[in-house]
């Protein structure tokens, strides 16, 4: 039976500061955020392929770590961020302190109450699963890395564990930090998250 292994990791802290990035703003990396990943991912030869978010925050440093391994780099528009609708492009501190009604109802029960606008979770995390699903069916018994979002990580674990949805945000996933799924032929297991952080 072959494993397959799938790194995800979560793109480095952007340039632009702490807010809300869904599909729609399209920073780039900060000169941190490029630290962050390359201290993440360490040496080459780890992967046979990556995969990567088509946002410049991972994508450029997916074709980086491509070009310095020699591996060829995928992209795939289902591994980009969830769609945060009005609240995209807005501070943390923004939404909590101007639209606190609406961010406390987000944070009790964000499944019902997005951001008008938004990306619905169920649609979201369903794209993500058929990404995972078809990385496996195409590149079964090899090593991938997975170049993303801290919204398409936490699908990710969702789906593994058949988690509810409303459970999605209860994962903290820092920038630079990398979740490990595996496939042995059977079926899927979530093996490791590691914050660098």
């Amino acid at each position: 039976m072959s494993l397959t292994v799938i790194d995800f990791i979560r793109h480095g802290a952007p340039e632009g500061g702490e807010r809300y990035r869904g599909h729609g703003v399209d920073d780039a990396l900060s000169e941190r955020g490029w630290q962050q990943m390359w201290q993440a991912v360490g040496a080459g030869g780890r992967w046979d392929c990556v995969v990567s978010s088509p946002l410049r925050r991972c994508h450029a440093f997916a074709a980086q770590l491509a070009l310095r391994d020699g591996i060829p780099v995928i992209t795939d528009e289902r591994v980009r961020e969830v769609g945060f609708g009005a609240w995209e492009g807005k501070s943390h501190d923004e939404v909590r302190q101007g639209m606190a009604d609406a961010y406390q109802r987000f944070l009790q029960d964000p499944v019902r109450f997005r951001p008008a606008g938004a990306e619905p979770l169920d649609r979201f995390r369903q794209r993500v699963a058929q990404a995972l699903q078809d990385l496996v069916a195409a590149h079964t018994g090899r090593r991938l890395l997975v170049v993303c979002h801290a919204g398409v990580i936490r699908a990710v674990i969702s789906h593994v564990l058949q988690s509810p949805l409303s459970h999605m945000y209860h994962v903290k996933v820092k920038n630079a930090a990398m979740a490990r799924v595996v496939h042995d032929g059977c079926g899927f297991a979530f093996e490791s998250l590691t914050n660098l952080s």
